[in-house]
């Protein structure tokens, strides 16, 4: 027997909408590090790692995940949905386990991992990313 509560069609379509590649956030970091002189590619696949990065710069071998604070579980932001908080709590784990793993794995094979939260202001993530360049 299926104990588990049905999604409403409404919350569902929502979920199927939420935008995946090229968010407002990544937009606006991207447009700040080309500001800087950066250049770089969107929404590239890493296929020995098994993953996309958000902004992908070859020249550095340097890949940043721009990562939603729902999603992502952000400290400062995250708040648990009340309705399947069991649930959610631990989709919300899975996904950080995932990234810790994805980003260990990237730099074992020599790349340059960056992760910004959404919520940190363009120019800010940029510079984090432009010093990174100068490693």
């Amino acid at each position: 027997m299926n104990t588990e509560k049905t999604v409403r069609p409404e919350v569902s379509e929502r979920m199927r909408n939420q935008k995946i590649v090229d968010t407002k956030p990544e937009s606006e970091i991207a447009k700040a590090c080309f500001g800087l002189g950066l250049r770089y590619r969107k929404d590239v696949e890493i296929p020995e790692a098994k993953t996309r990065g958000d902004l992908v710069f070859p020249r550095h071998k340097m890949v940043v995940f721009v990562d939603g604070c729902f999603w992502h579980g952000c400290p400062w932001h995250y708040k648990t949905p009340k309705t399947r908080s069991e649930w959610w709590d631990a989709k919300i784990e899975r996904n950080k386990i995932r990234d810790a793993k994805k980003t260990r794995k990237l730099k074992r094979l020599g790349w340059k991992v960056i992760r910004v939260w959404e919520h940190v202001e363009p120019e800010k993530a940029a510079m984090k990313i432009y010093r990174k360049t100068k490693i």
